[in-house]
């Protein structure tokens, strides 16, 4: 893998996270009463979608970045919820979305190789 396509893989998977960070914040600002409404969570929704389509437009994707970046996504997604409910705890609990977020981000160490053992020396 090339140092370019590393990158853009790196920027796919932000952009992802950013979408669902920002999805997320759309929907509770419309759907909570306790929670202000605010157009800047709007914004960066279609401004990171748009940042996505583009990338896609620009080089596809492999099978294994696409899945990826699904998850990454409902990490951002779960991840916002967490966070919210931590701030609002009248909304509820937020272990469901803890356990969920936690999950994929294991899920995505591996899929990515970052919880690979590492090779060990071997002696002359």
């Amino acid at each position: 893998m090339t140092n370019e396509n590393s990158r853009n893989e790196r920027k796919t998977l932000v952009l992802s996270v950013i979408t669902g960070l920002s999805l997320n914040a759309v929907w509770v600002g419309f759907t909570v009463t306790e929670v202000a409404f605010s157009i800047f969570p709007i914004i960066a929704l279609v401004l990171a979608a748009q940042g996505l389509y583009q990338e896609y437009l620009r080089q596809p994707e492999s099978e294994d970045t696409s899945l990826i970046a699904v998850a990454c996504f409902f990490v951002g997604l779960f991840g916002h919820s967490a966070f919210v409910k931590a701030q609002y705890p009248e909304m509820g609990g937020n272990f469901f979305s803890i356990l969920v977020a936690l999950s994929l981000l294991l899920w995505i160490a591996v899929k990515m190789g970052f919880l690979k053992k590492k090779d060990e020396p071997v002696d002359a």
